[in-house]
């Protein structure tokens, strides 16, 4: 079953406008792309059509179901295909809520931005200035943990090494953060200090560890406080250790490592192996308005937006900042978000550069490459629209460093 839906705001003519208008932020243009062609493709009007079609091949592939959601100068589309419920056959809507995985680092990364602007935190000092000791390096920076250098190894690695019988044991567990830390201490540094990029959920523990010392409160009280209630994020929650997702929301399936296996049901878990870089819930209207306030420069200054977007290099057409990625698409365009997985969800949240053109996404299923790569082509549908079969035409794939799910298939959340 598909579903679709176009709102429209005050005046069409209005929107359609302002649609044409949206600037364009062009990555380096690659060989045989002309700057017309960026500029294009930048103010081309969203590929529905496509759009539908990669949530169907991903249901194909194997995933229960797909749905996305795409926010444009007030201007609402959305897309749903499969089911939210394979026991019940309930239809996937965008009123579903689902776990996002890693995007919860944007959520991690702008609160300890927030407390940069308030003289609480500087960005290259040392960790082991706020959290004494925690790390063996005093030349770990906060900055080093935010944008994945600062060399500290992914426990997840060992975690899920097998990812049916990695997810079971630990689904119902409760870690505390000096637990997940210690786990990565026990194994080598994968780089110096200030190295090249090495995606790593450690990074985004020692985040929350940073949080809780500087604020005095556990991290959901500063989600709640300085994002969830400020943009009125009705769907979006942080009840670690709790199992449950509130509300109405879709079932998240686990795609074993043995090909053709049953698919696990993994929608109930304490996610406590992330907390804090991958244990938020929430929607795709709710991933919209978010991303459209933290790239609008409602959530932090202008200086640590852009200390938000000082890239480095973070594989194949992409860049990584202070917990904020850069994905560059086949039409030259950039866009700005996140990507991420837990047992059973793959999610997908990214803006234009000004956060007015703001697309969310989710499958839910995980621990399937087939499907990440295929639902990383629904942003070219959204911010490129019909040109990309002009020009590129093909998803890029999903880079071996790309923050997916704990598993095989991609695998980090």
């Amino acid at each position: 079953m598909v579903s679709t839906a176009v709102v429209r705001g005050t005046a069409v003519a209005a929107a359609l406008v302002s649609l044409l208008a949206v600037p364009a932020h062009a990555t380096p243009l690659e060989p045989g792309t002309t700057r017309a062609e960026v500029a294009a493709a930048a103010a081309a009007a969203p590929d529905m059509a496509g759009l539908r079609n990669t949530l169907r091949a991903a249901t194909r592939q194997g995933a229960p179901g797909a749905m996305a959601r795409l926010d444009d100068h007030g201007s609402v589309q959305w897309a749903a295909v499969g089911v939210a419920d394979r026991g019940t056959g309930r239809v996937l809507s965008n009123a579903d809520r689902f776990r996002i995985g890693s995007v919860t680092k944007i959520f991690s990364a702008v609160v300890l931005l927030q407390l940069a602007d308030e003289k609480k935190l500087a960005l290259d000092a040392p960790v082991n200035r706020y959290l004494p000791g925690l790390l063996p390096d005093d030349r770990i920076t906060v900055r080093h943990v935010l944008s994945h250098r600062s060399g500290l190894h992914d426990y997840t690695n060992e975690m899920f090494a097998r990812t049916v019988p990695g997810f079971e044991a630990v689904r119902n567990k409760v870690f505390t953060y000096r637990q997940l830390v210690n786990r990565s201490l026990s194994k080598p540094r994968t780089t110096a200090p200030g190295g090249p990029y090495s995606y790593s959920n450690t990074n985004f523990i020692v985040a929350g560890m940073l949080i809780e010392k500087l604020t005095g409160h556990a991290v959901s009280t500063e989600y709640q406080n300085r994002i969830i209630d400020p943009l009125e994020l009705s769907d979006t929650f942080y009840v670690h250790p709790g199992t449950k997702i509130p509300g109405r929301h879709a079932r998240g399936y686990l795609t074993p490592d043995t090909a053709g296996g049953a698919l696990v049901d993994a929608t109930e878990q304490t996610v406590s192996w992330a907390q804090s870089a991958g244990a938020v819930i929430s929607s795709t209207r709710d991933l919209n308005t978010f991303l459209s306030a933290l790239l609008g420069g409602r959530l932090t200054s202008r200086a640590q937006l852009a200390q938000m977007q000082r890239w480095v290099p973070a594989g194949s057409a992409q860049a990584y900042g202070l917990g904020l990625r850069r994905r560059d698409l086949s039409c030259g365009v950039s866009v700005y978000g996140h990507t991420g997985a837990v047992q059973g969800y793959y999610s997908y949240a990214f803006a234009s550069k000004d956060g007015k053109r703001a697309f969310s996404a989710l499958a839910n299923a995980s621990n399937s490459g087939t499907v990440h790569t295929t639902m990383l082509g629904s942003l070219d549908s959204a911010f490129c629209g019909k040109q990309t079969k002009k020009s590129r035409g093909t998803a890029r794939s999903a880079d071996p460093q790309e923050d997916s799910e704990p598993g095989k298939a991609p695998a980090r959340p």
